[in-house]
């Protein structure tokens, strides 16, 4: 009997152990995460604010973290409705150093800013991308190399982001984006003319996925070369 009541008790005590453990090991797991969160949104901010403030804009945007929820295709950009530039988990996993960061951030930007002009204070603003989702893209790619710039970060951030975080579909003839192959000539091109210093002084030539874009973008950066040659100044066709 008293064997007994004493192996219940061994038993409890041990379960009792377990459980405490348990507990102080997901409260660690779960402080980890809080601190890893707040550490990425801290680092958002700071890059949000400082791209903000060297193109001064007057808007009041702000920088979100997001480490559960995944960009909605069929919601409105919660850019244009809330004036938040959102940053998904699912795009954070491709960016490796603040150029990348602010390639990203910039882009949301220009969305937030739109949402203060026009009719009904913006509203009109979701619709009119809706409408035309592929060239607002081109236009957004572009005006994020110019905030990026006037901010002190490096555009060819934008371009290995989107090497990395965008799949080359087979045609966009029916899609709402631009092949990622088209928007990523779009935007060297656009260095290239507008701020050729970066190409001149290119400190992402040993950068592994900067290479892997040069390799898949022969093609179309010999048009580029030969619309150059002649000064033309009509818009090439990429692919």
């Amino acid at each position: 009997m008293i064997r007994n009541a004493v192996t219940v008790i061994m038993l409890f005590a041990a379960q009792c152990f377990f459980y405490s453990a348990f507990a102080q090991g997901q409260t660690t797991v779960d402080e980890q995460q809080i601190i890893k969160t707040q550490t990425i949104q801290s680092r958002v901010n700071d890059i949000g604010s400082k791209l903000l403030n060297a193109n001064k804009i007057e808007q009041r945007i702000v920088f979100v973290y997001n480490e559960k929820e995944k960009e909605s295709l069929l919601t409105i950009d919660p850019s244009v409705m809330s004036r938040e530039v959102i940053l998904y988990d699912g795009y954070y996993q491709f960016i490796q150093n603040d150029d990348e960061l602010a390639a990203y951030l910039a882009r949301g930007i220009l969305t937030a800013m739109k949402s203060y002009h026009g009719f009904f204070k913006g509203y009109l603003t979701a619709l009119q991308i809706k409408a035309a989702p592929k060239k607002f893209e081109i236009v957004a790619d572009k005006r994020a190399v110019d905030f990026m710039v006037n901010a002190g970060y490096n555009p060819l951030g934008l371009i290995t982001f989107i090497q990395k975080s965008c799949p080359q579909k087979r045609f966009d003839t029916i899609s709402t984006k631009n092949l990622a192959s088209r928007r990523l000539a779009i935007i060297y091109e656009y260095i290239y003319t507008k701020y050729p210093y970066y190409l001149q002084n290119n400190t992402y030539l040993e950068n592994e996925h900067y290479q892997n874009f040069l390799l898949s973008s022969t093609e179309n950066r010999r048009l580029l070369m030969e619309k150059i040659k002649t000064q033309s100044k009509e818009d090439l066709k990429y692919d």
